[in-house]
Order: C-alpha cells, then structure tokens, then sequence
C-alpha cells in the first residue's frame, strides 16, 4: 500500500463500517467516461456535501491492489453491467491537495506534489528506470509503455492551491503548468483511462498573469479535456451528492426523527433536477446527536464569506437584504471566472455564495436563495462581522421587537418597525406592501429560532403576509401578520378574520395572535394592533 498510488479501500471501508447512504451510482456514471474524450471529470460541490467520501469510493472500486467486491455487493452499482468491467482493474494515484496546502506554504508547493507522488509511483514500479529531469507524467508515459498500465487518477480538493495562491504568482503558475502537462496532452489520454477531480471551484475558467502562461485562451484549452459538474450545472450528478427528500425520509424514520424538521434545517438545494437535496453532515450529525442544529458553523469558508458581502457592489446590500427576508434574486453566473481573487461585481459575489453552499440557485429561473434555517443563520452571523450597519443593527433588534409581540406591546411594535424601516429605507424601495413585507421579514428575522417563518403564506380564501408557525417543543403562539399600506390597522385584522387566514393554523387556534400593521406614507409612520383570536 502506498502514500499515493495503490492506497487500497480502507477509506471506504470505514464508511461502509458506518451508516452508509448508497452512492454508488456515482461509479455507473464515471465508468461511462472511461476511455472517452469526457474521461477527465470535475466534480465541485461546497464543503461537507460528501465530495471526499465519493473520492475514496472510487479508490476502492478502481484500485487493483486490493479486492473490494464485498464493499459493494450490497449496494445499486452492483446491477450496473459496467460493475464487473472496471471493479479492481487499474493503479489508481489519489492525491489530496488539502495535504501540501498545511505543510508547504511557498513557491515550492509544486515541486513537492510532483516529487512525492513520483517517488511513491516509482516505488510501486522498481524496475521502470527514473531518468534525469523525469517528471510525474513522463514516469507514468515510461510505465504505461513498459507495461501497458493505465491509470485512473483522483485528486480530491484539485483547486485548495488555486484558493490558497492567488493568480500570478509562480505557485499558481506552477501548478496550472502541472496540470496541463497531465491532463491537457495526448499522453493523458494514453496513460489516463480516467481521472476525477473534486473541488469548491469549477476548473474551466481559471487564468493566472504569470509568464509561464501569456495565454488565456491555454486555460481555456485546458478547461476542454474536463468534464465538469458543479453546483450551477451538475448534469447527471444532480443526486448523487448530498441526500435527497426519499433518502432523508428514510432515515428519519430508521432514527425515529421530525422528517419536517430536518427539512426545514437541511433542504432547500436545488441542483439539476433534484428539487430537495440535504446537507448531508449536516442530517448525519443531527441524527447522531437526536437534535436539529446548526452545524454548518466554523467552515473554512466563514471569513470568505463575510469579506465578499462587505464589497461595495451596486445592489448587493438590496438583493442581500431581499435573501435574508426570504426571497429569490436574480443572477448572472455565467460571468465569474472561478477564481475567488477575481470578484468584480455582484453577481460573481452571488455566483461565489452558490458554489459554497451559502445559496442555492433555481437554474430554471437563474435565481438563487438562502436554502435553509441552518444557512440563513450563518449568513446573518457573517453579515454581523461585515460593516453594514443598518442590516446588522436591524438583526439585533429583531429578538426585541418578538418579544415585544408575543408580549401584545403594540405601540413598541410599532416604535420597533419603525425603526427598522428607518434603518432599511436606503437599501430597499418603501413604496407598497410587498416591500413592507421584505423589510418586516428582516425586523423579525429572530423568530427563526423558534418559528417556522413563512411569506405569503396560502391560508383560508388567501395568502397571509407573515405567518409565524411554532417550532415543536416551543410553547410559543402562533402569529399572523397582515401589512397595510395606506390603509387602518383595522382593515388589516379585518382582512385577517374576512379571508379566513386562521383556518390554516387551526391547530394552533386557542394560542394564536392576530397583528395588523400598517404604514402611512405622509407621516411615515407605522401603526399596530395586536389580538388574540377567538374562536367562534
């Protein structure tokens, strides 16, 4: 077994020795690439969606050196007819870039890949002679023409050196040279029979300014031997990273665990096809611990995404706010480069958010959207570190204002909203009940600890603007909140009982509050009037 060549399934073998989710359909879809001008494929994905755990998957399939029938036998690949074919038959080299990213911080990083993974080949093939000047591909061309061996490469975390080493310095330079020269000449397709990259980042659009590539149009070159499968366009991939509705039903049953509950925490991905994935860490460490929290918290990607919602876009603040209160914005994510150093705009902030995980994107629409309880969280703990201070100080005044609700206190709603208005008018339009419903969103944002938060919300003869439905085991009423332009507090309760809104939360009807509240455009003031409903 060696570091980096032949390193057999033990990996896998602990996930099989822990409660495993079949992905192995996976191995159908890289098995239709091998020997094909697709063989090199890209896969990205945002941090804890299960990129690593498929890496070692395939390592235990295609690796030679070991026999790992018994791994999969009782999983979906082994009805594949292509299962048989590929199972076992190639020297597989899996390199974890993450792995220099901690030891080697310099210009050197390079080298040291090139120089460790070849004098571990080498290892596995003494009696192919190294030459002098001889680097990874030419030991790999030399074995594949004394042996007719071909190889299947992986590298998990392919871009941790692009993310790490900005672009023109001899470090990137180094390692998009070392690149082409595996994968971008005829000898790869010679030596490879195929070869699976993860990432955060897709790799087509990646350039660097340095000397050693005066040519955009190299990257681009590059970028055509990959076949890629991200976030924004997963092709066929689309389920088979992170869980899907039918996987997590099934394992919220097995753990005796609220399915409802791990959705509203873990869902809200839409990629390709598939219109509910789940977090996948995130759902196994909530059945683990019997609890639905938050455990996207302390990703590396934090302080990133804190730094890129600080940058001064035109209509980032608006569409940022728009997310936060629950709403989809538009998005071109055709225009980023892939490259977090090169952030020019906000839709390549937005596109930047997707590929971490931080917002989902509805190709359809070309909209993306905060998916869910655990990420909205994260993203209004970064929007904290940031300098908006309207946003932020809007945050902090929300569990006050709920409070204040729940108390029945309806002039210190009304001071409440108006403060938020204040605070928010000079990033969103105030002009009609839609935009009141956005900026309320905000003001009660707080309640998403203890409330399932929805916006127009289709109840009774109608929609309701803001219904708060209680979390179980939280003793808190359920509340209704009908908004009024230019209209009484009156006609907005009015509207509540005549439309029938509390027939949806009929459950909730001997603890249920009624909050009507209106906005007069020539004071610009907010009114409130707080009931308890009576059934009849």
């Amino acid at each position: 077994m060696g570091t980096y060549i032949n390193k057999g399934n033990i990996a896998f073998q602990s996930s099989r020795n822990s409660e495993y989710v079949d992905k192995s359909r996976l191995i159908a879809v890289v098995n239709q690439t091998l020997f094909t001008r697709q063989r090199f494929s890209c896969v990205s994905r945002c941090r804890r969606f299960g990129k690593s755990m498929a890496a070692e998957m395939l390592c235990a399939y295609y690796d030679k050196s070991c026999q790992s029938r018994h791994l999969f036998q009782d999983l979906k690949i082994v009805d594949d007819p292509s299962f048989e074919q590929h199972l076992n038959k190639y020297a597989v080299v899996y390199v974890d870039m993450t792995s220099f990213i901690t030891r080697y911080h310099d210009d050197t990083i390079v080298e040291h890949i090139n120089d460790e993974v070849m004098a571990d080949v080498h290892k596995a093939y003494p009696d192919v002679p190294r030459q002098d000047g001889d680097d990874l591909m030419a030991l790999l061309i030399r074995i594949n023409e004394d042996t007719s061996e071909q190889f299947f490469f992986i590298a998990d975390e392919w871009d941790a050196i692009c993310r790490e080493f900005k672009p023109g310095t001899k470090a990137m330079g180094d390692y998009l040279n070392w690149l082409r020269r595996m994968f971008k000449s005829n000898e790869g397709l010679t030596v490879f029979a195929g070869a699976y990259l993860t990432g955060i980042l897709p790799i087509k659009k990646y350039q660097t300014q340095s000397a050693m590539n005066r040519s955009a149009q190299r990257d681009a070159c590059l970028s055509k031997n990959f076949q890629e499968y991200s976030m924004i366009d997963p092709m066929n991939m689309a389920g088979l990273f992170g869980f899907t509705e039918d996987e997590v039903k099934t394992l919220a049953d097995k753990h005796g665990m609220d399915y409802g509950e791990l959705e509203k925490w873990y869902d809200g991905y839409q990629i390709g096809d598939e219109n509910h994935i789940f977090n996948p860490n995130s759902v196994m460490t909530a059945l683990r611990s019997r609890r639905c929290r938050n455990y996207w918290a302390k990703t590396a990607a934090y302080e990133t995404v804190s730094h890129y919602i600080s940058l001064n876009f035109e209509g980032l603040k608006d569409d940022i706010l728009k997310l936060l209160a629950g709403e989809s914005v538009r998005v071109n994510t055709t225009k980023f480069q892939n490259d977090l150093s090169i952030v020019k705009s906000k839709d390549d902030v937005l596109t930047v958010l997707i590929h971490l995980g931080y917002l989902a994107y509805d190709d359809e629409r070309k909209h993306c959207y905060v998916p869910n309880y655990e990420v909205a969280g994260e993203l209004s703990n970064a929007i904290e570190d940031t300098n908006w201070t309207q946003v932020v100080k809007s945050l902090q005044q929300s569990e006050e204002l709920l409070q204040n609700t729940l108390a029945g206190n309806s002039q210190a709603v009304a001071r409440g909203i108006d403060l938020a208005h204040d605070e928010n008018t000079s990033i969103l339009a105030y002009n009609d009940e839609n935009s009141m419903a956005c900026v309320l969103s905000i003001a009660y944002y707080a309640a998403r600890d203890k409330y399932i938060v929805h916006r127009e919300y289709q109840s009774g003869k109608g929609f309701a603007d803001l219904v708060l439905i209680p979390r179980k085991h939280t003793d808190s009423p359920a509340v209704i909140i009908e908004l009024k332009y230019d209209h009484t507090v009156d006609t907005a309760i009015s509207q509540i009982l005549r439309k029938q809104y509390p027939a949806k939360v009929a459950e909730y009807a001997d603890r249920l509050l009624l909050v009507g509240i209106s906005y007069d455009r020539e004071s610009k003031r907010h009114e409130c009037k707080i009931t308890e409903y009576k059934k009849e």
